[in-house]
């Protein structure tokens, strides 16, 4: 049987504390290191929460205008699935699950609607987020001065844009329709309006017969290479009264 070995200083404070009575373990001479516990490597790091980083406020688009965004997520682990938790996209457009949301709006509105995104974790994490997409119209009418009556004359004028990157074949034209149906042109222009126009004013006006008048504003624009119509309408919310005049 192999036995300890101990240094003559060692044995003698053994036989010494034998003598007396008195218990005791023998500890190493050399008291144990403290070994630091290693550091996490750099792709150990805690994982950031998920997050949706899109405005809520996404780029406005017009009817039958190609439309292509990618939905971006940081945080969380890859790999990501997006979807339409809630409420409506425009029709004609879609979300797919890798975030790509792409098609053509048919119709003019505002949009809302919440899109969710899972990422690939055990367990996953997911996050949602509301957001608001504006289809505008490709081409817009507005009062800039609201038909009026001015002696034997209506008259007014109108600001007309152009949302599309698309120069527009243009026709606009003003008519007074009478109490019996009877209708009269004040104003008429054909041009070219060109794309990213934001408001060109076009005035109108003639001189009327006495009576009482609607006036209808009409705006049809084309885009022939795309086989594209383009229209807006206005109509005077109450009957404007001619009191001059025969």
């Amino acid at each position: 049987m192999a036995d300890s070995i101990k240094t003559p200083g060692t044995l003698l404070l053994g036989i010494l504390l034998i003598s007396t009575g008195v218990a005791c373990d023998f500890a190493p001479v050399a008291a144990a290191r403290q070994t630091p516990a290693p550091s996490p490597a750099a792709g150990e790091q805690a994982e950031r929460p998920i997050q949706i980083e899109n405005e809520s406020d996404l780029p406005d688009t017009y009817p039958h205008a190609p439309y292509t965004l990618h939905f971006q997520a940081r945080g969380g682990v890859p790999v990501f699935h997006w979807r339409v938790e809630k409420g409506a996209l425009p029709p004609g457009m879609r979300l797919e699950e890798n975030g790509l949301l792409h098609g053509a709006a048919e119709r003019t509105g505002e949009f809302q609607f919440t899109v969710a995104v899972r990422d690939g974790g055990q367990p996953e994490s997911a996050v949602q987020k509301a957001f608001t997409l504006r289809v505008r119209s490709a081409l817009s009418l507005r009062w800039k001065t609201p038909a009026h009556v001015n002696g034997n004359r209506i008259e007014g004028s109108v600001d007309v844009s152009n949302t599309t990157p698309d120069d527009i074949d243009l026709t606009f034209i003003v008519m007074a329709v009478a109490g019996n149906g009877r209708a009269t042109a004040i104003g008429y222009q054909h041009f070219v309006l060109r794309g990213g126009t934001p408001a060109m004013e076009l005035p109108f006006g003639d001189t009327l017969p006495h009576g009482g008048y609607v006036v209808h504003v009409d705006a049809v624009g084309e885009v022939a290479p795309k086989n594209l119509i383009y229209r807006d309408r206005m109509v005077t919310p109450t009957t404007l009264q001619v009191t001059v005049g025969p």
